[in-house]
């Protein structure tokens, strides 16, 4: 597993050499703007509105806004004055019951990978199934990119990861949904609907089964465009009625248990007869437009 940064979790005279490797990573579609007239992508250019000039990139310096429109001029030795080392090891300060760790805090997650002789692996095992046994979760600290980040260390499985954590500065406060909600008041029935409407969608929770539709839309009509296929334009979705809430409640209800009846017996006439290839769709002609060759000085 390819790591982007290798240390050690450290905790009193333990220390266990580990290496930080990405958990997620999103493959969304990229754009990039283009003249329509040309299809050139547009470059953006660094303007100063006071001189009326582009400028070059060594005429530039950082400003900290303090008032609208004043600065202060923040160089890079300033910065560079407190700048942080690079640690080699993410230092547990607390172990906390896991349960207790609100996801809101959960920035970004990566792996803890092992070190690969096995002698010193060993800590790294002893560690996550302490931790699993226990309920319990490492709170540390570490810089990496030039600052000082919270994490927390958690087992999951049979590995240990570690979720990078925002301090409770970054976190907004509640308090005006909170007094909200606490005003309202609901009643008995609307409430036992509810918990039906709840236990009628009660599953396993199996990341696997959802899909991101709109990325896969997205990248369906990308080939059809490319394929020279027309796009068919939806057609305005109608304004939602306002309806009763219990009323609300008990068609949800219903039409969740319409749904599954209809998916039962769907995949029961699908097991009975077979499925048939869909014809393959001709290729069409492309729709794409090449950017116009540089011309030569």
């Amino acid at each position: 597993m390819r790591t982007i940064w290798n240390g050690s979790i450290s905790f009193g005279l333990v220390n266990i050499p580990i290496g930080l490797a990405l958990a997620t990573q999103r493959e969304d579609v990229s754009f990039r703007t283009l003249h329509r007239e040309c299809g050139t992508p547009i470059k953006q250019k660094r303007w100063c509105p006071f001189h009326e000039r582009e400028v070059e990139a060594d005429e530039l310096v950082k400003g900290w806004e303090v008032a609208k429109g004043e600065f202060v001029i923040v160089e890079d030795s300033d910065l560079e004055a407190i700048a942080l080392t690079r640690s080699q090891a993410i230092d547990i300060v607390r172990f906390v019951k896991l349960e207790d760790v609100d996801p809101v805090y959960f920035d970004r997650t990566y792996y803890l990978a092992p070190a690969s002789a096995d002698a010193q692996r060993r800590p790294y095992v002893l560690l996550l199934h302490a931790m699993k046994e226990s309920g319990m979760a490492a709170v540390g600290k570490f810089v990496l990119w030039n600052k000082e980040n919270l994490c927390l260390i958690r087992p999951q499985g049979d590995a240990l990861v570690l979720e990078l954590l925002f301090y409770a500065e970054d976190i907004r406060s509640k308090d005006e949904i909170e007094e909200a909600v606490g005003g309202t008041e609901v009643r008995e029935a609307e409430l036992e609907l509810a918990e039906q409407v709840i236990q009628s969608l009660v599953g396993e929770w199996a990341p696997e089964d959802f899909e991101n539709g709109y990325r896969n839309d997205l990248k369906a009509m990308l080939e059809a465009k490319l394929a020279g296929e027309e796009i068919a334009r939806p057609e305005p979705a109608p304004e939602t009625p306002v309806v009763d809430l219990m009323e609300a409640l008990r068609r949800s209800v219903a039409d969740v248990q319409g749904r599954r009846d209809g998916a039962k017996s769907g995949a029961a006439a699908k097991s009975s007869s077979k499925t048939k290839a869909a014809p393959a769709k001709g290729s069409g002609s492309r729709s794409t437009r090449k950017a116009p060759a540089r011309k030569s000085a």
